[in-house]
């Protein structure tokens, strides 16, 4: 009781001491106060108006479309001053969201067409025009590979898998793997050592095997169906994860196919419905960008990719299954998948991204073959401008140019080859640009790049 009666003598103290200011009293201190303050100086016609307050800027932590701008943009601004690609790989990939992930090798109906619009990819069937063999070139006198030689070597390694081992009874769904991978790989080692006095590229290059590649994208925007962010705009994230079987590496840059603002006539395909109707299931992992080696590697360029054809691209089971028609169509989903993944990587090691897209393009190469039939792809990549922002006014779209399957041979009897297909080991006798796949493994038009 005691220290409640203390409460009103205390107030009446401190009133005591700030004696009230009204009335009269309070207009003089507001004209003295006016006079003492320094005058600014008048402001030129003409002449912009100094703020005298800083702008105002929306929150960052709110839920309306300005904050979510501000933090786009400071984020972009962060990955633009990224000193290194390393740290802007690592800001890239950091934010962690459920992704699309998309299989190279797949069992989609018409998968191609789904894999173009998810890349921005429009297909060419055939070579790039560069590689086009020209009649003059077939009679110079130019030296070139022994074409002999490079038939016998493959003879070679056909027999090495297929009559001179004596192999184990394999697994179920692994009679092809059993022999196709170790002729893959003899096959490429061999000739990519016999070509090197034709290629010194090779030479500098570096031969992964079961490498792990990886590219990280956003495509498109949708909207959260559920939960405590339903109803936000986001963009929709796709991962690719490859392991080819093999894959060559170069620290030199391949030539360009075309210019990079040139285009084709083919378009890329537009698909409004979501990635779930492929279908494409949604995870969430860490994010990765990866060629198969770190940034720091002098071969940050990627030469080729040898990919086996697995059990989901297996003729016999397709046929019988009444989808003959989707052959061909799974092997251009591979080839454009892989070939994105693996030269998006690359243009992420150089510092480009979605909203700093390339200035110059990126071209690699793949194989895909199950060991006796092989299919041959050209990739160009013009743009990483995929996002909805950076694609509005971009007329950029990647190209992959590709052959068809072509077999090699028919059947192994004892130590004899029957069938071999000397249409895939013709080629000129002449020949003296080996910068691209056709001709590390023998002609540009019909060497074993297209068994």
């Amino acid at each position: 009781m005691a220290a409640r009666g203390q409460w009103p003598l205390q107030l009446a103290a401190r009133l005591k001491r700030r004696p009230f200011v009204g009335g009269r009293e309070a207009a003089r201190l507001v004209s003295d106060s006016a006079a003492q303050a320094p005058r600014q100086p008048p402001v030129a016609d003409g002449a912009a108006a100094v703020a005298k307050y800083p702008p105002l800027v929306p929150s960052r932590t709110a839920k309306s479309k300005s904050a979510k701008r501000r933090r786009q943009e400071e984020y972009y601004d962060k990955v633009h001053a990224a000193p290194s690609a390393v740290e802007k790989i690592r800001l890239l990939t950091a934010f962690q969201r459920l992704k699309y992930v998309v299989y190279p090798q797949t069992f989609a109906i018409n998968g191609d067409r789904w894999y173009q619009h998810f890349t921005k990819t429009a297909f060419v069937p055939g070579l790039p025009p560069a590689l086009a063999p020209s009649p003059a070139e077939g009679d110079s006198g130019s030296a070139g590979p022994d074409l002999s030689r490079l038939k016998s070597l493959v003879c070679h390694a056909i027999l090495q898998e297929r009559f001179y081992l004596k192999k184990r009874q394999p697994f179920v769904f692994k009679q092809r793997a059993q022999s196709a991978l170790p002729f893959l790989r003899n096959l490429v080692s061999t000739l990519s050592s016999t070509l090197t006095p034709h290629n010194p590229l090779l030479g500098v290059g570096t031969l992964d095997f079961e490498p792990e590649v990886g590219f990280y994208w956003l495509r498109g925007e949708r909207t959260v169906p559920r939960g405590h962010r339903g109803g936000r705009v986001d963009p929709i994230r796709f991962q690719i994860d490859d392991k080819p079987h093999c894959q060559i590496r170069i620290p030199k840059p391949l030539p360009e196919f075309m210019p990079l603002e040139d285009s084709v006539s083919q378009e890329v395909p537009v698909i409004h419905l979501e990635p779930d109707r492929l279908p494409l299931f949604q995870r969430q992992y860490n994010n990765n960008i990866f060629i198969g080696s770190k940034v720091a590697d002098p071969c940050c360029y990627g030469h080729t990719q040898f990919h086996f054809a697995s059990e989901i691209l297996r003729r016999e089971r397709l046929i019988k299954a009444n989808l003959a028609d989707q052959i061909e169509v799974r092997l251009r989903a591979n080839g454009i998948a892989s070939l994105f993944a693996w030269t998006g990587a690359q243009a992420a090691y150089q510092g480009f991204w979605s909203e700093a897209d390339v200035t110059r393009p990126f071209v690699s190469q793949a194989v895909v073959t199950d060991g006796i039939y092989f299919s041959f792809f050209c990739y160009q990549l013009n743009t990483l401008g995929l996002t909805v922002k950076a694609d509005q006014n971009n007329h950029r779209k990647n190209i992959c140019w590709g052959t068809e399957s072509m077999r090699l041979y028919e059947a192994v009897e004892e130590d004899d080859i029957k069938g071999f297909n000397d249409e895939v080991t013709v080629s000129r006798e002449t020949e003296t640009n080996c910068d691209n796949l056709t001709d590390v493994l023998g002609d540009r038009k019909s060497g074993y790049c297209k068994m």
